[in-house]
């Protein structure tokens, strides 16, 4: 019989060994990415009040594309962008949710680059 690892299991512990050390403050939020087979969310939290300052996802109803491909996740970091600065959102520090940075991560990361936030 063939053992698989648990990759999920994997993520969630390099996840947590990453917001040991990364938080999010007022003046430079967390930008945090969830990834799942059909989708990508991308979240700006600020950490010390526990509040979600914008959120963009390939869920929304006016989001045209796939958020399974590069150019959607590409599309949703300009937008978490866009809400971003409506918000006087510019700095920001990056949580890559225990994934590789690499593929839909790093599309995502270099939209909201494009978008005009900085990490």
């Amino acid at each position: 019989m063939i053992n698989r690892p648990n990759t999920n299991a994997q993520r969630l512990k390099r996840h947590k060994r990453v917001r040991a050390k990364i938080s999010g403050t007022p003046e430079c939020p967390r930008l945090n990415v969830f990834r799942s087979e059909k989708n990508i969310y991308a979240q700006i939290i600020d950490d010390t009040k526990g509040v979600t300052l914008c959120a963009a996802s390939s869920v929304e109803k006016d989001f045209e594309g796939s958020g399974s491909n590069k150019e959607g996740a590409r599309k949703v970091g300009k937008l978490i962008a866009e809400r971003a600065r409506a918000r006087g959102i510019e700095d920001v520090v990056f949580d890559r949710g225990g994934y590789i940075y690499h593929g839909r991560v790093q599309e995502l990361a270099e939209g909201a680059r494009e978008g005009g936030l900085n990490f």
